[in-house]
Order: C-alpha cells, then sequence, then structure tokens
C-alpha cells in the first residue's frame, strides 16, 4: 500500500471540499449566514478547517477547492475561507453542478486528478484509519470506478441515506442499491439483514470518470457545463464563466442525478468514527460528557441532569432536574427540546423564515470581511443601535442609504470618515453625522482597532439598505450592510 502523501505519484491528488449548506437543523448556533461548516463545534478551529487538516499529509491544502456561495465567502465566512482557493457559487444548485464544475476546473489544470469529494461539516474522529480508507479509495478509484465510503450504521436512523453493497468483504464492493431517508420500519429492517450502510456523502474518482458518467446519466448538466467551457476557451476568466451559466444547470444531487443510476459504483465500508453532525442529538453523541452523561458547554450550572446537552454562548443558564434535553443558547435565542426530536429543528427555522423574523438568517453579532458589528436594540419605532469594529487598515465599502441617517460616536481608536467630497478624522469621544442619500465610508488607518457605536434613524432600518460604488471585498453587487 503507499505511504502517505505519496499514494498514487502518477496521477495528482485533488480534494473538493463541499461548503455551501445551511445547517438549519443546528439553529440557533448555525445560521443561514453562518452556517455549521464555519464554526467550532469540535474544538477550536471550524469543521471546514478541521476537514481540510485532517487530509494531510495526503493531499496539500494548496490542492483543496472549496465550493461555497458568494453570500458566505464575501459574508461572515470571509476569514475562514481566506487561505484557501474557492469556487464560488452565485446561486444554490446542489452537489451535482459543483461537482462537474470542480471537475471540468480542474482538468484544465492537471492531466485527469484524482478528486476526493468531502463535505465540509462532517467530524472524524479515527484519522488514522480514514487514510487507510482513502489511500484504498484512491487506488481503486484510479482503475475507473465511483468509490463512496459507506458507514456501518448502529441505529435505525431515519436521518441518512441508506447503501447496500454485495457481498461481505471489507473491501471495495458494488453498490446494488440507494436508499433515500427510509421510514423506521425499513431502517429497522435494514440493520436485522445486514449489509446496508450510511450513505456518509464522501466520494473519490477521477475527473474523467465523474464527467463523462454525467454525460452519460445528466444531459441537461452536461450541455450546462460545455458551454461552460466553450466560453473558457475563448479566454474567459472562471468568474465570468460561472457568473453566466452556473444558474442555468439543474439542482440535483450527485446521489440523485448520477450514482443512483450508474453501474461504476463502489462501496468501501469506513470505520472511523464519522458523524454528520446533522443535529444536537449528533452534537450530544460526540461530545465529552460527565458522569450523568450531560455534555456542558459554557457559563452553565446543571444540577441533578442526566443525559442532557446545555449549551451557553452569553448569559448563565441552570439547569435542575432534566433529562434527555437538548437546551441551546445564543444572544438572540434559546432552543429547548428533547434529545430525539431534535431532527425537527429545521421545522423552526422554516417557522422564522415564513414570518419574516432576522433569527433565521444570522446572529445579532456579524462577521464581516472588515470586522463585526453587533446589534445592540433594533426598535419598531424608527431607529437601531449599533456596536461596530473595524480591524486595522480595514474599511467599509463606499455606500449610500435611502432610507436611514447614521450618527457615528467614536469609543476607541481614530476613524476616518469620507462623507460626499469631504474626508476627516474622528478621534475618540468625537461624534459625526451621515444623511440620508450621502455617499460615504468608513476607514480604520491605524494600528488598533476602531470601535464606534452607530445610532441609524430612518423610516426603514433594514440591512439591505445599501448601495455599494466600490468595495476592495468584491460586495458591490450584494445588498448586505457593510
Amino acid at each position: 500500500m503507499p505511504k502517505p502523501g505519496d499514494a498514487l505519484p502518477n496521477r495528482p491528488v485533488f480534494a473538493v471540499i463541499l461548503a455551501g449548506g445551511s445547517g438549519s437543523r443546528l439553529w440557533p448556533l448555525s445560521r443561514q449566514q453562518l452556517p455549521k461548516q464555519y464554526l467550532a463545534l469540535n474544538g477550536a478551529v471550524s469543521l471546514l478547517q478541521e476537514t481540510i487538516e485532517r487530509l494531510q499529509p495526503l493531499i496539500a491544502a494548496s490542492r483543496v477547492l472549496v465550493v461555497t456561495s458568494e453570500t458566505h465567502a464575501r459574508g461572515e465566512a470571509y476569514h475562514t475561507l481566506l487561505p484557501y482557493r474557492t469556487l464560488l457559487e452565485p446561486v444554490a444548485r446542489n452537489t451535482a453542478p459543483a461537482i462537474g464544475l470542480a471537475a471540468m476546473m480542474l482538468r484544465e489544470e492537471q492531466d485527469d486528478p484524482l478528486m476526493v469529494v468531502l463535505p465540509a461539516d462532517h467530524i472524524i474522529r479515527d484519522v488514522g484509519q480514514f487514510h487507510a480508507h482513502l489511500e484504498e479509495a484512491l487506488e481503486v478509484a484510479a482503475r475507473g470506478s465511483l468509490v463512496t465510503f459507506g458507514i456501518r450504521p448502529t441505529r435505525p436512523d431515519t436521518g441518512f441515506g441508506y447503501l447496500r453493497a454485495a457481498g461481505a468483504s471489507p473491501a471495495a464492493r458494488p453498490v446494488e442499491r440507494f436508499v433515500e431517508k427510509p421510514p423506521l420500519a425499513d431502517a429497522e429492517r435494514f440493520l436485522r439483514e445486514g449489509g446496508y450502510y450510511w450513505n456518509s456523502g464522501m466520494f473519490v474518482w477521477r475527473a474523467s470518470v465523474i464527467l463523462e458518467e454525467i454525460a452519460r446519466h445528466l444531459p441537461e448538466l452536461q450541455r450546462v457545463l460545455e458551454e461552460m467551457q466553450a466560453l473558457r476557451r475563448q479566454g474567459a476568466a472562471w468568474p465570468e464563466v460561472i457568473k453566466l451559466h452556473f444558474a442555468r444547470a439543474p439542482s440535483i444531487s450527485i446521489d440523485h442525478g448520477v450514482l443512483e443510476r450508474s453501474d461504476r459504483v463502489m462501496l468501501i465500508p469506513a470505520d472511523i468514527g464519522w458523524s454528520d453532525v446533522g443535529s444536537w442529538q449528533a452534537v450530544h453523541e460526540i461530545a465529552p460528557k460527565d458522569g450523568q452523561g450531560n455534555s456542558i458547554g459554557g457559563n452553565v450550572i446543571a444540577l441533578d441532569c442526566r443525559d442532557s446537552l446545555v449549551r451557553s454562548e452569553k448569559r448563565l443558564v441552570a439547569a435542575i432536574g432534566v433529562e434527555n434535553l437538548c437546551v441551546v443558547e445564543t444572544a438572540d435565542a434559546v432552543l429547548v427540546a428533547r434529545r430525539d426530536q431534535s431532527q425537527r429543528v429545521k421545522e423552526v427555522v422554516d417557522a422564522l423564515q415564513c414570518k419574516g423574523s432576522p433569527e433565521y438568517l444570522s446572529h445579532l453579532t456579524v462577521r464581516r470581511p472588515w470586522g463585526y458589528y453587533t446589534v445592540l436594540e433594533d426598535s419598531a419605532a424608527g431607529f437601531k443601535i449599533k456596536r461596530i469594529e473595524v480591524d486595522p487598515g480595514a474599511s467599509l465599502s463606499l455606500q449610500r442609504h435611502r432610507h436611514r441617517s447614521e450618527h457615528w460616536v467614536v469609543v476607541s481608536g481614530t476613524a476616518t470618515v469620507t462623507r460626499d467630497r469631504e474626508t476627516y478624522t474622528v478621534a475618540k469621544n468625537e461624534s459625526t453625522y451621515i444623511p440620508i442619500g450621502v455617499k460615504h465610508r468608513l476607514e480604520n488607518r491605524g494600528q488598533i482597532p476602531l470601535q464606534i457605536i452607530e445610532v441609524q434613524v430612518g423610516d426603514y432600518v433594514g440591512e439591505d439598505d445599501i448601495e455599494r460604488f466600490d468595495d476592495r471585498y468584491g460586495r458591490t453587487d450584494e445588498p448586505k450592510k457593510g
């Protein structure tokens, strides 16, 4: 078997990390603008960074391509994504278009490389065994197969798709059947019968092979990819090509669109301590626990509690005599759910979205490429108060607002303010005023963070009341604050 780092020295290996999901089942910690792949749930770094780091030394970070949305990349995930190469989707189109486009891009750079395709938001506790399975998968994929990793089920879970593999060998073997999230009775039967595995969503194949199978089974997607390739050959840059054509691709997963129809799929059973972290129940399962089976995080007091997850992000949470609960607190929301009902959190997110409530979208503290802001007060009476921190050397976009004025009080550092054609500085304990409709920019040219208190006043103080004219972070087409 090859040694780590040189699994197939004659064929380059790349990783494609799928990081476009919404992570709604881990609300209220995960929000649409900052989903779980960009959060640290299992340590000090984000799940995305964990995913990339566990590939080393087999695949260096320089050979990683992260597929995510423009909104994430130019918003709250900006700094997390900054070290990595990215493929930015202007609209969500599920996994098949993303994988097809990534394969086409990589083939342009290398002669038919191997692709390791991984979700950004999974946890793997046995990294050594993962590397061993990955080396095996690379060898099988090099011979022309589409390789997937199957997880041996430990319970009849209805939240996973299932794969049935031929035979009982621990080595790679053909996939005979795909089953999408079965009812409980079927999941129980799969465990009794054996031979079924959870679909991990992790794949390995040659770029040419997945493109051949897309052409065979998804001709509609193939036509879009061909048009993109033709424009690319005319000299267009990839961002231009993607912006013009990607939205026309069908929205379909690689499983439904290709793998379920292909006769080239092989499964490797993978006992690697895997979790998709798809619910708070799953977080409880992988987290360290006390003697009563509780997973406690943050400012929490738990008295006579058992088998519960209690997590505080800001305020003190006190729990007394509870069992089998998930309690998750953030600055603007609290979730209380039975552990066996935590899959239903998505229903809460859907309800918030239908109501137009902002809690599904973002936290009170929102990261931006230039720093962050925290909403201190959001009143229906026509005003909003924020604390804004701008990193040294950073600046907000040149912008204006149609419905609100802004009053800025500097509490730390020195602000450089552009207001129409005037540029001036505002020192600590000084203030300035931005009238409605006036072009303006806030900059921190100093060496320490700039902190201001902003008071917005107007008939509408929503985050989409912004028109950008110039922005160093490429967000002039995105209607978001800052």
